[in-house]
């Protein structure tokens, strides 16, 4: 079965899933994920400003650092700013695994680091408090991922209490490579999915090896929050795969059916952009060892999609800001073009 067929029954068997009218004819939401345009270095307000004057959704604060504090009355002024411009709030954080190499030690412990992420969130109105294991270096310790998956499925249970009182979902993203979709959604079910989603990451998916659309069938029906962008896929000289992230609509990934098949899995959840562009991967899939990470995944259908798509794309080039005075402007305002080139194109076609 070529990938086409395929994806198209995949697609075709749960297309029948019974949605509510309004869920079927809601708008889609759109919004910014902050680390979009991390090079300007704006704090929250900023961020939310910048949302605003785009006549944005959602506002998705991902990282706690972009607050100046932590206080209420700092917390209560945000809201309210977000408030009087319509925008909702998405808050998140990063690792909560102890055990990935990219915790950080200065957080105190990943049950305490997600209990400060919810009581944020609960100050801004977010119905999220996202946050993530670590990223594909973990998949190469000893153990593997699944002795990370049980540490962040220690900190999550241990907040389950506090999240259920605060009336916040924790939302698990697929980060860097880390965990495939199903390692996803097992961890959010031996979690306990009533108060436990998915941040789903199509370009995520694809640094592990797995074909967006479906990724979304598998993540879609457990989605509380988003950060998406578009990839291009190529094959250079040696036979590697090259992995470049795009704006939404310049990649290989087809976006229409992607808004659309979000909308019916994972309805009023908000679709946030989340551009990090400009630099290519290679996964030379072609040397055994590649494999030892990604164990019984060389013939699925899944890997076979992921290969097709970069059969299908060509090379594109990266991006380097020039050094000098005007480094910083210059990444700024990349990152602006690839953002709003996307908010745009998901305007016109989603």
């Amino acid at each position: 079965m070529n990938r086409r067929s395929f994806l198209a029954q995949s697609l075709a068997a749960t297309a029948a899933t019974s949605l509510s009218p309004a869920a079927a004819s809601s708008k889609l939401a759109l919004g910014l994920d902050h680390f979009a345009v991390r090079a300007t270095g704006w704090k929250a307000a900023q961020f939310i400003d910048y949302a605003a004057s785009l006549k944005l959704d959602t506002m998705f604060i991902s990282e706690l650092h972009v607050f100046e504090n932590f206080e209420d009355a700092y917390l209560k002024s945000l809201k309210e700013q977000a408030d009087r411009a319509g925008l909702k709030l998405y808050v998140g954080t990063g690792s909560v695994c102890e055990s990935s190499n990219t915790w950080k030690p200065a957080n105190g412990t990943g049950t305490d680091h997600l209990a400060l992420t919810i009581k944020i969130a609960k100050e801004l109105g977010s119905p999220v408090a996202r946050c993530y294991l670590g990223n594909q270096k973990d998949r190469h310790t000893d153990g593997g991922i699944q002795k990370h998956i049980e540490e962040t499925i220690k900190a999550i249970k241990a907040n389950q209490s506090r999240a259920e009182a605060e009336g916040v979902k924790i939302a698990i993203e697929n980060h860097a490579g880390d965990m495939q979709s199903h390692e996803l959604k097992a961890l959010i079910e031996a979690a306990g999915k009533g108060y436990v989603g998915a941040n789903i990451d199509p370009g995520n998916a694809v640094w592990a090896l797995e074909e967006p659309l479906l990724h979304l069938e598998t993540l879609g029906p457990l989605t509380v929050c988003s950060s998406v962008r578009d990839s291009m896929l190529w094959e250079d000289e040696k036979g590697a795969v090259m992995v470049q992230w795009t704006a939404v609509g310049e990649g290989l990934v087809d976006f229409k059916a992607y808004a659309k098949r979000f909308a019916e899995l994972a309805p009023g959840v908000p679709l946030q952009v989340e551009t990090i562009s400009g630099f290519a991967r290679p996964f030379e899939y072609q040397k055994d060892e590649f494999w030892k990470v990604f164990p019984n995944h060389r013939d699925t259908p899944m890997f076979k999609a992921w290969l097709d798509m970069a059969k299908r794309g060509k090379k594109i080039d990266s991006f380097k800001a020039p050094d000098g005075a005007g480094k910083k402007d210059a990444e700024i305002a990349y990152q602006k073009g690839e953002f709003e080139r996307s908010i745009a194109w998901l305007r016109a076609n989603a």
